[in-house]
């Protein structure tokens, strides 16, 4: 039986939120111990449904995948498998990270073309283009992308766009290819920065971190190797945006502020008041008249796409008019539908949302689309008038460690219970170009 999440309409945020790790660091970290025979520890492991994903498509290959608490043992001296099939990639697009430490390791690869979230087309053609690059020979056929190399050859290769996808595969395929690598225009996310730590640590050649370039000098083997995942930088910030909403207080703990400098700037920009430690960020928005603001998302460090339907909700809940355009998904609004049941009024017109602000929201059944989707509706439900049932969270178990106990920590009683609602009365509406 499905289950749903129903939040309560509920006062201001207080108190501490413990930040796990940032999956989407642990994901290309898993993937690079395939690289090697021996046994890799990760350490500050979130416990999510993407990391078991991953851990099963790595026992398909034949590596032993164990978590304990935060700690991730993975044994890869019996990992010969260099397939991944549908029924484990259709789960999360990130099991495409897969091909270039096969491809590097055992010379063949065959990847299923990944599954994902519901929102717009994200192709694999640069990943494609990267191991032909590396004078890989890559088809496709029957919904996989079949690849095959002696050693793979260091080239040169420019991406007409920044893809934090399609950087982590070149650097997995490149740091066992024969001679040298340069990396134009690579994504330089932290998520990057960690998988570069991991590498090096592991015996690789990789100059340039944090920068547009990279440069990769080929070796001949690696080995395993430990290494501690960053932590979650948008979790961080969907928590400092709930605060912001409920015009309450609060502080994330075990996190990096440079990694969320665009964030924190449009939160003091709103009148937010905002402090920063080493390790943390408190956000004050008690008895502060926020404002609106408009943002635009980029590639790192401009503002994350992923907290984009998170920004918006805050938007919904302030008085004044905003935009939010997201450049880097431009069809990521299939949020803004579910919005429109709760009582927002938000217009969208191309890859962008023009969002009148209507602080008094209802409670109604919606749906998540997605993974930040569904985080959205959830701070939307924060301030909605009565209770609001979110169906379809498998998706936020996919990015959220122990969502129901972090918002318990900070005064909000968030119950997960057996959807007794019909289909038709939760089905997503259409995205319309105006809503409210």
């Amino acid at each position: 039986m499905k289950e749903v999440y129903q939040v309560p309409a509920s006062q201001s945020l207080q108190g501490d939120v413990i930040i796990s790790g940032a999956k989407n660091a642990v994901l290309p970290l898993m993937a690079a111990t395939l690289l090697c025979r021996g046994t890799s520890i990760i350490n500050n492991v979130p416990q999510l449904d993407d990391v078991d994903t991953m851990a099963d498509v790595l026992r398909y290959l034949g590596a032993k995948v164990e978590l304990q608490g935060s700690r991730l043992t993975i044994d890869t001296r019996e990992c010969d498998g260099y397939q991944a099939p549908y029924h484990l990639v259709t789960k999360m697009r990130a099991s495409i990270y897969v091909l270039g430490p096969l491809l590097a390791r055992l010379g063949q690869a065959s990847v299923a073309l990944p599954g994902g979230c519901a929102w717009g087309p994200r192709p694999v053609d640069l990943h494609i283009a990267g191991m032909q690059a590396l004078s890989a020979k890559v088809e496709l056929s029957h919904g996989n992308i079949h690849a095959h190399a002696g050693r793979l050859k260091g080239a040169d290769f420019t991406f007409p766009i920044s893809s934090v996808g399609a950087t982590v595969n070149l650097l997995l395929a490149a740091v066992l290819a024969d001679g040298t690598t340069r990396l134009f225009n690579a994504a330089i996310e932290p998520e990057i920065d960690n998988l570069v730590d991991q590498l090096n640590a592991m015996g690789a050649q990789i100059f340039g971190k944090g920068s547009n370039t990279l440069v990769i000098e080929g070796v001949a083997e690696l080995q395993a190797a430990e290494i501690d995942a960053i932590a979650d930088r948008i979790e961080a910030g969907t928590y400092l945006i709930a605060a912001a909403i409920t015009k309450g207080k609060l502080t994330v703990k075990q996190v990096q502020p440079s990694h969320l400098t665009a964030l924190i700037d449009s939160l003091t920009a709103t009148g937010a008041l905002v402090y920063c430690e080493d390790d943390s960020i408190t956000l004050d928005a008690q008895r502060r008249a926020l404002k609106p603001i408009s943002i635009k998302t980029g590639p790192y460090p401009l503002f994350a796409t992923d907290l984009q339907p998170q920004w918006m909700t805050l938007c919904v809940s302030l008085a004044g008019v905003s935009q939010v355009t997201d450049t880097v998904y431009p069809e990521r609004f299939q949020h803004v539908a579910e919005l429109c049941r709760l009582g927002a009024n938000i217009r969208v017109k191309g890859n962008t949302a023009s969002i009148i602000g209507t602080p008094n929201l209802s409670g109604a059944p919606v749906k998540a689309s997605d993974l930040r989707a569904g985080a959205a509706l959830i701070l939307a439900g924060l301030i909605a008038t009565e209770h609001t049932d979110i169906s379809d969270i498998h998706h936020l178990d996919r990015g959220y460690q122990n969502l129901i106990g972090k918002f318990a920590n900070l005064g909000v009683t968030i119950h997960r219970h057996a959807s007794h609602t019909t289909d038709c009365q939760t089905k997503t509406t259409p995205l319309l170009s105006l809503c409210g």
